[in-house]
């Protein structure tokens, strides 16, 4: 063995690599990384320079994705052709990353996008009222359960997300309800019959609704959930005036909610209605 004097203490490895001590008594106790020498008498742990290759192999393993256990595995045997297998089945792992990455870049793109186009109508001036020309969509739908009531909205909202992760569902970060018509003229504007999370096209299966392509009456309303009811009353007027029948049950989309903000005065939630000529 080297004498003490050859080694290097665990703050110096530490130090060498940019990495804490407590990660490299970590990689001791996992028998990733194990010290040249501990001291009888204090514990400490020393290490050789020969070993300091080593902890580059294990940082670069770990930082291309490898876990430790992997890392361990390898490592009791490893030569080129172990190494370049294990590497190219890794380049895989790292595609199949790097498109989940991507679809995850989109959705976060698209929520940007959308409070943006949402801000600028509840901009003082600008109307907050539309028709627009929605393209088909989809949605992972479950039903809110009697009375109806935000609680409910809320567990079959936190029920979606659920599903979706378990399932692996192509969802975006966005959700919203489905407010039946006949509740709405009744003044009864916040009892949901179903929660939904939008979702790439194509999916399948009985909780996923599609909608088709149409004209839509839209408002945008900001603030709480409790005082949605001023935007409807203001969207039936306005449809009424224009000559148009509403054929839909209304679709709410939270655009800015919870997830992007604690101020409820700063919620903003997208109502629409399809609609068609009188």
């Amino acid at each position: 063995m080297e004498t003490k004097e050859n080694l290097f203490s665990i703050g110096e490895v530490a130090k060498y690599q940019n990495i804490s001590k407590q990660t490299l008594i970590f990689y001791d106790k996992a028998g990733v990384f194990r010290p040249a020498w501990v001291d009888p008498d204090n514990g400490y742990r020393y290490y050789s320079a020969s070993q300091l290759d080593y902890l580059d192999t294990i940082l670069i393993m770990k930082k291309i994705g490898f876990s430790l256990q992997e890392i361990k595995a390898h490592m009791q045997h490893y030569d080129l052709d172990s190494s370049l297998a294990m590497l190219r089945r890794q380049l895989d792992v790292i595609d199949q990353k790097v498109a989940e990455l991507r679809l995850i870049r989109s959705r976060v793109q698209s929520r940007c996008e959308q409070m943006e186009a949402a801000r600028g109508h509840c901009a003082p001036g600008r109307p907050d009222i539309e028709l627009e020309d929605a393209p088909a969509q989809e949605l992972f739908c479950l039903p809110v359960e009697a009375p109806y009531t935000l609680r409910e909205i809320s567990i079959a909202t936190k029920q979606c997300f659920a599903r979706a992760a378990a399932e692996d569902l192509p969802v975006f970060f966005q959700c919203g309800v489905v407010v039946p018509l006949d509740k709405i003229r009744a003044g009864r504007y916040t009892e949901a019959s179903l929660a939904f999370l939008p979702i790439e096209r194509g999916g399948s299966g009985g909780d996923i609704r599609r909608l088709p392509a149409g004209r839509r009456a839209c408002i945008y309303h900001v603030g709480d959930y409790l005082s949605v009811g001023r935007s409807y009353r203001r969207l039936l007027d306005w449809c009424g005036a224009r000559g148009l029948r509403i054929v839909s049950d209304s679709y709410e989309f939270c655009i800015n909610d919870y997830l992007t903000t604690h101020d409820e005065r700063e919620y903003i939630t997208k109502i629409a209605f399809y609609v068609e000529e009188a």
